[in-house]
């Protein structure tokens, strides 16, 4: 294979002219390596079958929650709004999620998380590998049909749960419009249903409104499906998860937009993906239920759960003495916490920080994942592999490296798969 040849500031100009991807560079450093990542087409099929089996093992958790709804409050702390939005769309629960995947230094695999509810990266993902790809002749773009199977789905979706189903139907891409990082994601999914004739407009769950054919409008214009990118726990009550910290000032849940969309699914005039469902999946608490419950699963989860899955466990379950100081073997998770927010790695935070941690954590609101060594590159880089799943297919794949914990600041990185 040749050497790339590609520039920096030439991978940003090219990427500035999409047109979708227009902020290279984070507060004045890159957002992204030109170098690809090579996969050798074996660990590509790991990922992609670990990422498959493991949103297997959540379709079996919500399957055990439909049929014991005590659990909702009892073992996951659901709010009563987080309670009615998995209750109203229950079984459905899934559209498009994003495996976290890394390859451990003992050979293995371990799936951090499961962005079952507005899973990111798509953006990224698809515009990086055609620009560098020209320089690594014999290689194979992983994502080349990661914009088909997601536009596939939904419209297998509306024609399924619309009724009637319309002609022509319309798209509404509901988003946090306040966020520019969104963008990039919200203009990728615009351009791939209008290329497909759909109508997209584009909005936040406050530019929802009724119309007198019960259909959920848009800024006044109708949609048939809506694409949510609005996380759930931001359409319920907006707790704190430190009891040190200040109520947010938007803590109410948004009762009336949610009343509304609901509403319209329920008569067949709405299609939400991600269903509202992803409100449970989301939780992390899920991932504590997998080990803690481990015998509502079937054999074949279990394996899946202990192949895959660090051990996870709800954080009042663990004394806090051993928390406190076995710290170099958690990791502590808030419930809905994004990466790098609400995650404290025991290994990579102070003392006294950690210590502060477990004295103010809101009780019932985060679990301790156990600790494991991650792959590194030559330069202590580890890589996560964002696997994406539509319809329990793997169907993409997302990188980023950095050192230590996957945050803000990690770099998105084109992958190429190698015979």
């Amino acid at each position: 294979m040749s050497t790339p040849s590609l520039s920096y500031a030439a991978l940003a100009e090219r990427l500035l002219a999409t047109g979708i991807v227009t902020d290279p560079w984070l507060s004045g450093t890159p957002r992204f390596r030109a170098e690809p990542l090579l996969l050798p087409r074996e660990r590509q099929e790991r990922l992609y079958r670990a990422a498959e089996d493991v949103a297997a093992v959540y379709h079996e958790l919500t399957v055990a929650c439909a049929a014991s709804p005590e659990l909702l409050e009892s073992f996951f702390g659901l709010t009563p709004f987080q309670r009615l939005m998995w209750q109203a769309s229950q079984p459905f629960w899934h559209g498009i999620a994003r495996a976290d995947v890394f390859a451990t230094k003992d050979g293995g695999l371990a799936v951090c998380e499961l962005n079952s509810d507005t899973p990111t990266g798509e953006a990224e993902a698809v515009l990086l590998n055609p620009l560098v790809q020209p320089s690594w002749p014999g290689t194979k773009d992983p994502n080349g049909q990661l914009g088909e199977r997601l536009c596939e789905m939904v419209e297998s979706l509306a024609a399924r749960l619309l009724v009637p189903v319309p002609e022509s139907p319309a798209l509404g891409i509901i988003y946090p419009t306040e966020m520019p990082e969104d963008l990039a994601l919200v203009r990728l999914y615009r351009a791939w249903f209008e290329s497909r004739g759909w109508a997209v407009r584009i909005g936040s769950p406050f530019n929802l409104s009724g119309g007198p054919d019960g259909r959920v409008r848009l800024f006044d214009e109708p949609c048939d499906v809506l694409l949510r990118h609005y996380k759930t726990d931001w359409w319920s009550e907006r707790l704190p998860v430190w009891d040190d910290e200040d109520p947010a000032e938007d803590l109410a849940p948004l009762a009336e937009p949610l009343s509304l969309v609901m509403q319209a699914c329920l008569e067949g005039r709405c299609v939400v993906v991600n269903p509202f469902g992803a409100v449970l999946t989301q939780n992390k608490r899920a991932m504590a239920f997998m080990w803690e419950h481990h015998e509502r699963f079937s054999p074949r989860a279990r394996a899946t759960i202990r192949a895959f899955i660090p051990y996870t466990v709800r954080m009042e379950a663990v004394p806090v003495e051993e928390l406190a100081k076995d710290k170099a073997d958690w990791v502590l998770k808030s419930d809905y916490g994004a990466e790098g927010d609400e995650v404290l790695v025991g290994r990579l935070t102070p003392q006294d920080e950690w210590n502060a941690a477990l004295v103010h954590a809101v009780p019932g609101r985060w679990v301790a994942q156990r600790y494991f060594e991650a792959e590194e590159a030559e330069g202590g880089e580890s890589i996560n592999h964002g696997v994406y799943v539509i319809a329990g297919e793997a169907a993409g794949l997302y990188a980023r490296v950095q050192r230590g914990a996957t945050d803000t600041g990690a770099l998105s990185v084109p992958v190429l798969v190698t015979p």
